[in-house]
């Protein structure tokens, strides 16, 4: 029986990443510019300023992800119902956090992430110019 059972396991554990997305279909919007060109216009600009929660390096204008789908579409729906992108990005970043625009608001907590760059870049000027005094002398 053990003989048996190896191979049917493997090809389960095989099969699950194909069986990962849902069966249903794309949201209407997920891959169709709305009509109005000046509308999706607006619609492209903020799902390009918008992280991709599966992917988390595309935007979800760019990524092929399911749940991209499901946000370009909520997003073009919203633009079409005549809401603001400022007051849908309000929305997804209340609802998945900061962590979902690529322009995170300077905070006290999100202090670290801006100064860090500023800080390294200066470490290694101070770094550097030690380094270098060492050898004239």
């Amino acid at each position: 029986m053990r003989g048996r059972s190896l191979p049917i396991l493997l090809a389960m554990a095989l099969a699950a990443p194909a069986l990962a997305d849902s069966m249903m279909p794309a949201a209407e919007y997920a891959n169709t510019q709305l009509p109005d060109a000046a509308q999706e216009a607006e619609a492209s600009a903020l799902m390009h300023t918008l992280r991709c929660l599966v992917c988390q390096g595309q935007s979800i204008a760019d990524s092929d992800a399911e749940m991209a789908g499901d946000m370009r579409a909520l997003v073009r729906t919203r633009i079409a119902a005549g809401e603001k992108p400022e007051h849908i990005r309000a929305w997804l970043i209340e609802r998945y956090g900061n962590w979902v625009s690529y322009a995170p608001p300077v905070e006290p907590v999100t202090w670290p992430l801006w100064a860090a760059p500023v800080a390294l870049v200066g470490f290694g000027w101070l770094l550097a110019r030690g380094r270098f005094r060492r050898r004239r002398g």
